[in-house]
């Protein structure tokens, strides 16, 4: 009996699968049909990777399913499963090159754990003891991803109000902050920066990752909404983002101007956790 699927990828993989079995079409087929590459499809029928709305339109056009794909999709993405995260999680894992911006709180690559359960708790106060520490040990987990023999380059761009949010107080946040020059050792593939609230209006306004691979495998985007995430690799999507990303980056600090205005606020929470 075949494993039944485990998240939205994966489901939507198995319904490519079928209908391309269907079809009497190998992978290649499909691929050259759809415009993409046989690596691309194999990664979509596994899971490995959402399909964009592009390739979910190609399968409807190939496959005489009007709107089915399509529908199917924007329903992954909408939260008609729980378990939206885990693609990207797969995603996050094979990628070469990491660039995330944060707009609120510090990236779950680089949280510690009492920051990653004050923020659950905050989000979602009626979950157990037991749920929320579930929730906390699988953001932890995905720490592994830069202790590889080979982990991606990871360029963090992180808005000052991160910084400075008292998220579970001066000592989570002094902990927080001291995680992070630690994480900024020379031996790391992490550049760090900080967009300073004098740098003015940001060139974006919400968090965003890009996540690059290294092969003929196009880059995705991933942006999070309330209790969901689009992962996309439309063309014109990621083009925009590399410039928003860019922009940025030659508004934020130095990575060494960056540390020391991390350690400055890091030694300001040390202090008011004393008084």
């Amino acid at each position: 009996m075949a494993q039944e699927p485990e998240n939205g990828a994966e489901y939507f993989g198995t319904e490519v699968r079928a209908w391309r079995t269907k079809k009497g079409m190998s992978q290649r087929e499909l691929g050259k049909a759809a415009q993409y590459g046989q690596q691309y499809v194999a990664k979509v029928e596994a899971g490995e990777r959402l399909a964009s709305p592009q390739f979910a339109r190609a399968c409807d056009a190939v496959f005489g399913t009007p709107e089915t794909f399509t529908r199917l999709r924007r329903r992954i993405v909408q939260g008609a499963f729980s378990d939206w995260f885990e693609p990207f999680k797969k995603l996050e894992r094979r990628a070469t090159v990491i660039l995330a911006y944060a707009s609120t709180f510090i990236v779950g690559l680089l949280q510690t754990e009492d920051y990653a359960h004050a923020i659950f708790r905050k989000a979602h106060p009626c979950d157990s003891p037991q749920v929320t520490a579930e929730k906390v040990e699988r953001r932890i987990v995905r720490r592994q991803v830069l202790q590889a023999d080979n982990p991606p380059l990871l360029w963090v761009i992180l808005d000052e109000s991160c910084l400075r949010r008292p998220t579970g107080g001066p000592r989570v946040m002094a902990e927080q902050l001291a995680y992070l020059l630690e994480q900024c050792r020379p031996t790391s593939t992490l550049t760090l920066q900080v967009l300073p609230f004098a740098s003015g209006t940001p060139a974006w306004h919400s968090a965003f990752t890009i996540m690059e691979f290294g092969t003929d495998e196009p880059a995705v985007l991933n942006q999070e909404d309330m209790g969901t995430g689009q992962i996309v690799d439309d063309v014109e999507m990621l083009t925009q983002a590399n410039l928003f990303f860019d922009r940025l980056r030659a508004d934020a600090l130095s990575p060494d101007a960056s540390q020391a205005l991390i350690r400055k606020v890091m030694e300001e929470w040390t202090h008011e956790q004393g008084t």
